[in-house]
């Protein structure tokens, strides 16, 4: 089959195309923090993708949210963290035929100047895990009126008052424990940092070796642990079993392949590890809640408008 890659890849929203009457703060009225408010349809309403963090509000209508990999549904209070070059759109299903005055309420930030601050902030550490997760995108629950409270704050200041507000936005998201991550699976923990490399290195090598056929057992040995004591060990470092974690890889694959190529279900099937297509089948609907063909069909909506 033609691979149309090119047609599926997300557009890189550059500064140029930011411009107050698309809802953005114009230029010169803001500083590190910058918002932005638009309705629907909006010419932002895309599959795209920019540098920046992104923290983004629903407050109208209901539809599909393609984050990376994930596809889900959003409804208004939908709070979601974006980490940069992260692709994400949100398509609205029951939009009235005159559209929608608000739906978005977004706030963006870039990462660098923050990480640089906190060599000389070290207070600002603790939200480095939440800048961490984002790269998978989060959703957070519960949570959206005290974001939409603290991001109209931001929005009505300016200076240290801004940055002040902006700081107890980030200091409740780093604290709030009920979220989740939406897309590829990525390696969370407290453990040292001798801990984290060694798993890190196995990650690393189911990262490079997904297709290939494999047991916990052959990973363990590469380890010096026997199975049972390797699989503590993964479960504590990564919060994944092993099983899950190799599962879900797979299946994150298989769904880019879904998204970016035009290639036979059955062929994803054996290109990211799989030895049959009916258990394909199954972890994937396990995992994604849908069927590959029903996943193909939904990703495609990621370029409406």
């Amino acid at each position: 089959m033609k691979n149309r890659t090119s047609k599926y890849t997300p557009s890189l929203e550059q500064a140029f195309q930011r411009n107050s009457t698309q809802g953005y703060e114009p230029e010169g009225s803001y500083g590190y923090l910058r918002c932005l408010e638009h309705g629907a349809p909006n010419d932002l309403i895309r599959w795209h993708h920019h540098e920046e963090y992104e923290l983004h509000l629903i407050t109208a209508t209901t539809g599909k949210i393609f984050v990376g990999d994930y596809i889900g549904t959003f409804k208004p209070g939908n709070l979601v963290l974006t980490g940069p070059h992260l692709p994400h759109n949100w398509i609205s299903t029951d939009m009235p035929k005159e559209g929608v005055f608000r739906r978005d309420f977004v706030l963006q930030f870039l990462g660098e100047p923050f990480r640089k601050s906190c060599e000389h902030l070290p207070e600002l550490k603790q939200a480095l895990p939440l800048l961490s997760r984002a790269k998978n995108g989060i959703e957070f629950f519960g949570i959206s009126d005290i974001a939409e409270h603290k991001l109209k704050c931001i929005k009505e200041t300016t200076g240290l008052r801004r940055f002040n507000h902006f700081l107890e936005l980030v200091l409740v998201l780093s604290e709030h424990s009920d979220y989740q991550l939406l897309s590829t699976t990525q390696i969370q923990s407290s453990d040292n940092d001798a801990s984290m490399k060694r798993i890190s290195e196995v990650v690393d090598f189911i990262t490079e070796n997904y297709a290939s056929q494999f047991s916990m057992a052959d990973i363990a040995k590469r380890t010096g642990m026997d199975s049972s004591q390797f699989s503590r060990y993964f479960s504590k470092a990564s919060g994944n079993t092993f099983t899950g974690f190799v599962n879900r890889l797979r299946i994150n694959k298989a769904c880019q392949l879904l998204m970016e190529t035009d290639q036979y279900i059955s062929t994803i099937c054996y290109h990211v590890g799989y030895n049959n297509v009916a258990n394909f089948n199954r972890r994937f609907i396990e995992i994604k809640n849908m069927t590959p063909s029903d996943y193909r069909k939904q990703s495609k909506n990621r370029f409406k408008q």
